[in-house]
Parts: C-alpha cells; structure tokens; sequence
C-alpha cells in the first residue's frame, strides 16, 4: 500500500477512535465512520471490511506502541523510576479523561462474537499487556530501582485499576484525587516511601 493509501487508514482509524470513545463500540457504524471522514462507502470499504476489522487494528496499534515504547527506553536504559513515572502520569491524564476512553467499546467488543478476519481475544489483550509490564517491573528489579515484588500481582492492580476507574469516568464524575492515589500506591509498591526504594 502506497503513502496516500496509509494516511487515508490512519484518518480512518483517527475518526473511528473518537466515534467508538463517544458512542462505544456496537452503536457504531460504517456509514457514521463515512461521515465523520468524509469518504465514500467505496473509499472506506478499499480499506477495511467492518468497524470490527478497525477496532482492531486501533487496539493493536495502542498496545503495539506501549510496548515499543517500553522496550525503546528499557534498551536505552532509562532509569526503570522515570519509565515508570511518566507512564503513570499519563494514565492518570487518561483515567480523567472520559472522553477519550474505549473502555466501553472494549467491554462491547470483547463480549460480542467474533468477526471474520478479527482476533478477537481480551485474554490476548491481557497477555500482552502483561508481558510489557512484567518487563518493566522486572528490569526495574534487576537495577535495584524497584522492591522485589511479584511483577505479575502488581500488573493486575494496574490493569484492573486502570480500566475500572476509565469505567466509572463514563458513568459518574471522577476526582482527580483517585487516580493520584492509585498511581501512588503504585509508585509505593514499586519504589517505596516518598519515591526511595527502602533499606535492606
């Protein structure tokens, strides 16, 4: 696929990320995708099949990024603290911003059979998630940086604090106290009091 082909996917997927954010994933449709884009049926069909074949490719992308991310600063050895520091400051931004969640969109997606031509996993999505994370955890271990933990339990109060909080944003106001006080507990397991790692 040439350049123009790829930009008009990426302004494809663009558009769908805000229409799924806004509407969720099932009360989505090609024709809205067409609209929000301005192609025709035709231009939006040459790319892909289904809102399923584009929330996909959306979701790989998203996780494709985060883990190249990870792994780019790791391999550069960035300090494990200031991965994990910049990681959480953003999460906090997401988990406040409702408006950009695909939360519901996930849940909606995830619960419905699969389409032709989708991998159509959540357990997939963990697995990978978990993978990044674990790394992460794991090689802040491995420079001291962070408590000796099991990197897999402190994944799954992130993932699932993360995700349960970008639920509850679409359903009542969220404080922005509470994501501070769940990436501080984070920072706590990690690292320990005030962001020093404790004496042995």
């Amino acid at each position: 696929m040439g350049i123009k082909g790829e930009k008009t996917k990426q302004l494809i997927c663009r558009a769908a990320y805000g229409l799924f954010a806004k509407k969720g994933y099932k009360d989505v449709t090609m024709q809205d995708i067409c609209m929000e884009t301005g192609l025709s049926r035709g231009g939006l069909y040459r790319h892909y099949e289904s809102t399923g074949q584009i929330f996909q490719e959306i979701i790989t992308y998203l996780m494709a990024s985060q883990e190249d991310e990870f792994a780019g600063k790791m391999q550069a050895k960035v300090p494990a603290a200031m991965i994990l520091e910049e990681v959480l400051f953003r999460y906090e931004e997401e988990m406040m911003d409702s408006g950009s969640s695909l939360s519901l969109a996930i849940y909606e997606f995830f619960s419905n059979p699969p389409a032709a031509g989708c991998s159509h996993s959540i357990m997939q999505q963990y697995l990978a998630s978990k993978k990044m994370w674990v790394g992460l955890i794991e090689y802040g271990i491995g420079t001291g940086e962070f408590r000796a933990v099991e990197p897999e339990a402190v994944f799954d109060v992130i993932v699932f604090s993360y995700q349960g909080v970008r639920m509850y944003s679409r359903l009542m106001p969220v404080d922005r106290a509470i994501p501070r006080r769940i990436t501080g507990q984070i920072k706590e397991m990690l690292i320990g009091a005030h962001g020093k790692k404790e004496e042995i």
